[in-house]
């Protein structure tokens, strides 16, 4: 190899080098930014709260608060979820969020099948007239018992009344949205989730 030939290879060399320092170091950096400083970004995409990481829920055995109904086979799995837990006669702040949930499944139009729409009963089961009428296909479950403790414990404990829960077809428990909130967001959130998800 000639003295040209070394220069040229040299040259080329140092290109290459040169591109990919361009490509790695905004890589490098933001990862540094991310993983090292424990800086994150102020804004997020997401209009409900994001529960990370997102908490494995307990296999659990519910009974329906309806004895004519059977009792589901495999709760929290194979579907979307989202989540009420709150006392079975439903005064007004139940009954709202119970309406922003059957809303927004409905709202998902052709995706709705893919969601359930599940009420953890913890006390006074239940205002069954109403239910049944206002809120067909909803799954009531008797969340009173010894069993449905480990099940409640893994669910935010503070604002439960004014609270959904979005529980993923794994099981995962992975987000709640305060239902005082533009409903809009919620139904935003979950489009944005079943776009990008090949389960449930």
């Amino acid at each position: 190899m000639n003295s040209a030939e070394k220069t040229l290879r040299a040259r080329n060399l140092r290109l290459l080098a040169l591109l990919a320092g361009f490509f790695f170091l905004p890589l490098a950096v933001a990862f540094w930014m991310y993983y090292g400083t424990g800086w994150r970004p102020l804004r997020t995409v997401n209009h409900g709260e994001l529960i990370a990481p997102a908490r494995p829920l307990p296999a659990v055995h519910l009974q329906p608060a309806d004895a004519t109904e059977a009792a589901p086979a495999e709760l929290f799995h194979h579907k979307w979820s989202l989540v009420y837990i709150g006392d079975g006669q439903c005064g007004d702040a139940c009954r709202n969020s119970l309406y922003v949930m059957r809303q927004t499944r409905l709202s998902l139009n052709n995706e709705m099948n893919r969601v359930d729409r599940v009420f953890l009963v913890t006390s006074q089961c239940c205002a069954r007239d109403f239910l049944a009428h206002e809120h067909p296909g909803l799954l009531v479950l008797d969340a009173t018992g010894v069993e449905a403790n480990s099940l409640l414990g893994a669910f935010p404990a503070d604002a439960r009344e004014q609270s959904l829960f979005v529980v993923d077809p794994l099981g995962n428990l992975m987000m709640r949205y305060d239902v005082r909130q533009n409903p809009q967001g919620l139904l935003q959130d979950l489009k944005k989730l079943l776009s990008l998800s090949h389960i449930g």
